[in-house]
This record gives structure tokens, C-alpha cells and sequence, in this order.
């Protein structure tokens, strides 16, 4: 039986065309390194030729890279214009139809940026009915996308027509009207978008805020009670602030408001929110919630962003107040302190830590003294006696300094008396 040779697939040959193009985007890649915008701006010109290669396939990729390449010239390029912007995403939307519906939205979202509203709706409109050959479901995805954008745009043109209603004292019926018909127009599409998963942040903000305004306050929480806790969706910490601002602007019951909190805080231990949370736990009736807050505590302790604020160990320290009144309240402080005990001490309460207090806030030292020697009397002699040992050394370093004003002179005056013993 002969042995089979096996078709070697031939690749075709680079051509002085594609080998002066390939050179051409490396020193496109080179200028950009060291950000000669203007001879990037040149070769781009020059690269822009690849657009007539009829080699399979070829003239997508050239289209992609002078979309993404061309792109970043013209944000950093000092002399671009809108025009220029303009002319250049026309020019690759027709360059393929790979990419139409991605440079379109890119398009509009530039004039949106630039405060080009009407030209921007434009450019959706053009984007939402084009069509080539059978939709897939990434193109569909894309349409529904610019759909969102637009009911955006349409939710920027309601904020114009609102702020003209509310400068002026009369009621313009007119004015209300063609408001109420652009919060029609973006309710529809902004409403389709959310029901995709993804985060859609700019889009339910413009929609609660037009909710807010027509009074529909349940159909707003409807909608962020949607966003926040939909499974389909993916982990959003924003989604539970929203939700969380939302209910105490329109004073919730507190029991409701610390169930937003309690999520939040699972996400995010270290957000901005815990200190009002720790508070609102610290104010609640329910008995559970004083140990509640002083976990939410101990764990923004345990971010290095949070370990020099004086407001966290201010709530740790009232917490540890009102614990003593209770028998057990060393149990309940370990059981919090948990796989902390190994090390919680050595990091907040170390040498270098109550020098460093001790430099820079003295009423954060003070603070941390009464913690520590609540539990750890022994971590507490030490930490206040070395933060005390460094107060003082300040204190006898100013004092020296003050007595002699001068002492560069008097090391430079001393330095030479030795220099002469030396020689002699």
C-alpha cells in the first residue's frame, strides 16, 4: 500500500502592494508610540489605499483598522475638527457593511458628546433602517442598541423642553404637550432595552428621572426593584445604589432601605455607602442590627482606603459603647472578629501605625486607644505609649529648633573646627 502524501495548502504570495502596506502600519504603529499625531494623520492617508485590495476578505480588515487606527488620531490629533469627524466616519461606514451599525453608534455618540443632538438623532434614524441581507442575531442585538440611544437622545431633548417650561412662570400648554411626547417616544425604547441582561446604567437613570418627574413613584421602583434583582442580569453594585437613593429620597420604611444596603454591602464590603448603612443599622430598633453594624465596620477596616478614616473608627468606637452594656459583649465581638484575631491587632495597632497617628491625627489616635483598650488593655499601653513617645520626640525637636534657628550654620561651623584639629 503506497503512502498517502498529504496536499500541502498553498498560501499566496506577498505581493509589493500588501509588503508596502504592512510597512506603511508599522510606522503608523511607531509615530503613535511616541504620539506624532500629524505623520500618523499622513500615513493614514496613505494606508487608506488598502481599501482597494480585492484580495478575499482583505478589505473588512483594512476597513477595521482604519476605523479603530483613524479613530484615535482624530481624538488626539490638535488640529481635528467636527467636520473632519464627520467626513472620516462616512467614509468607513461605506467602506463595508461589516461594521456599519457599530460606526454609526460610535458616529452619533461623538455628536452626542459634542452637543449635536439633532444631527445625532439623524444618524440613528439612518442606522435603525439600514438592513443588509438576513438580520442575524448580533445585528438585531445592534439595532436594539441604537434604539436605546435614541430614546436617549429623546430623553435629553425632554430635559431642554423642561428647562424651558420651568424658566418661564406661565403655563405653556404647547411645551407640555411636546415634552409628554418625547417622554412617549424614549419610554418606548428604553423600556426594550432593559429587558435585555447588561448594564444599562445612562438608560434606567433618564428613565427614572422622567418617572420621577410625571409622579410615577411606583412604577420607578418597579423598574430599579427590576434592575437591582433580575437574576438574568449580571452583579451590579450601581443597581442597588439607584434603588437605595430612590427609596430614601421618598422616605421608605427603614426596614426596606437596609435590605437594598445588606445586598450592596455583599458586593461591595468597602463602597462609599457602608458608613450611612453602619448608621442606619447603629439607629435601628432591632436588637441583631448593633452586631450587624459592627461587622459592616470591621470589614471596611479591613481595606487599607479605610483604615486612616476617623468617621469608621468614630462608629466603631460608639458601637463598642453601647456592646459593654451587655453581658456577653466580648462573645458577640469575637464572633465578628472571627479570621481576624490573627492579625487585626498587628495591623492597626503596630509601632509604626501609632507613630504614624500620632503625626498626622492626634484625635484619630485617641479614638483607636479607646478601642483597643476595651478588649486588648495590653496592645493599648503599648500602642498609646509609643504614640505618646513620638508626640513628645516632635515636641523636643521644635523645642530645639526654636532655641537655635540656625543650626545648619552652627553643623557647617562645627564641621570646620574639626577640619582644622584634623590638620593640625
Amino acid at each position: 500500500m503506497k503512502p498517502t502524501r498529504r496536499k500541502i495548502q498553498e498560501t499566496p504570495r506577498e505581493t509589493g502592494f500588501h509588503k508596502t502596506t504592512r510597512n506603511c502600519l508599522q510606522h503608523i504603529r511607531e509615530v503613535l508610540l511616541h504620539h506624532k499625531w500629524q505623520d500618523a494623520a499622513e500615513y493614514m492617508t496613505s494606508y487608506s489605499q488598502t481599501l482597494e485590495d480585492t484580495t478575499a476578505n482583505m478589505p473588512q480588515l483594512y476597513a477595521e483598522i482604519i476605523w479603530r487606527i483613524g479613530t484615535e488620531i482624530l481624538h488626539h490629533h490638535p488640529d481635528s475638527k467636527l467636520e473632519d469627524y464627520n467626513s472620516f466616519y462616512e467614509r468607513v461606514k461605506h467602506s463595508g457593511v461589516k461594521h456599519y451599525l457599530k460606526v454609526c453608534l460610535e458616529h452619533s455618540f461623538h455628536l452626542l458628546v459634542n452637543g449635536q443632538f439633532e444631527d445625532a438623532k439623524l444618524q440613528l434614524s439612518i442606522a435603525e433602517s439600514w438592513r443588509y441581507g438576513k438580520q442575524s442575531a448580533g445585528q438585531s442585538q445592534r439595532i436594539r442598541l441604537i434604539q436605546a440611544y435614541s430614546g436617549f437622545l429623546d430623553y435629553f431633548i425632554w430635559c431642554d423642553k423642561k428647562a424651558t417650561a420651568s424658566s418661564t412662570d406661565e403655563y405653556d400648554a404647547a411645551v407640555n404637550q411636546e415634552m409628554h411626547s418625547y417622554f412617549r417616544q424614549s419610554s418606548v425604547n428604553l423600556k426594550e432595552i432593559m429587558k435585555l441582561p447588561g448594564v444599562w446604567d445612562p438608560f434606567v437613570l433618564s428613565y427614572i428621572d422622567m418617572l420621577e418627574f410625571y409622579n410615577d413613584h411606583e412604577g420607578a421602583v418597579k423598574v430599579l426593584n427590576d434592575y437591582a434583582y433580575d437574576n438574568s442580569f449580571p452583579p451590579n453594585p450601581n443597581a442597588h445604589v439607584y434603588l437605595y437613593r430612590y427609596m430614601k429620597k421618598q422616605n421608605h420604611p427603614l426596614k426596606k432601605i437596609l435590605k437594598v444596603l445588606k445586598i450592596l454591602h455583599t458586593l461591595v464590603p468597602s463602597h462609599e455607602l457602608m458608613p450611612e448603612y453602619c448608621s442606619l443599622l447603629v439607629q435601628s430598633e432591632n436588637e441583631g442590627d448593633l452586631q450587624k453594624a459592627l461587622g459592616v465596620v470591621l470589614d471596611l477596616l479591613d481595606y487599607s482606603s479605610w483604615r486612616s478614616n476617623l468617621d469608621v473608627w468614630n462608629h466603631l468606637m460608639n458601637i463598642i459603647k453601647r456592646l459593654r452594656m451587655k453581658k456577653q459583649w466580648l462573645k458577640i465581638f469575637a464572633e465578628e472578629m472571627g479570621y481576624r484575631k490573627d492579625w487585626w491587632l498587628e495591623i492597626h495597632f503596630s509601632t509604626f501605625q501609632a507613630r504614624k497617628d500620632s503625626a498626622e491625627n492626634r484625635e484619630l489616635l485617641e479614638v483607636k486607644s479607646f478601642v483597643v483598650g476595651a478588649f486588648c488593655p495590653r496592645y493599648a499601653s503599648m500602642y498609646c505609649g509609643v504614640g505618646k513617645a513620638a508626640r513628645k520626640g516632635v515636641t523636643s525637636e521644635a523645642r530645639k529648633a526654636k532655641r537655635n534657628p540656625k543650626p545648619l550654620r552652627n553643623i557647617r561651623r562645627l564641621r570646620r573646627e574639626r577640619g582644622q584639629q584634623s590638620q593640625d
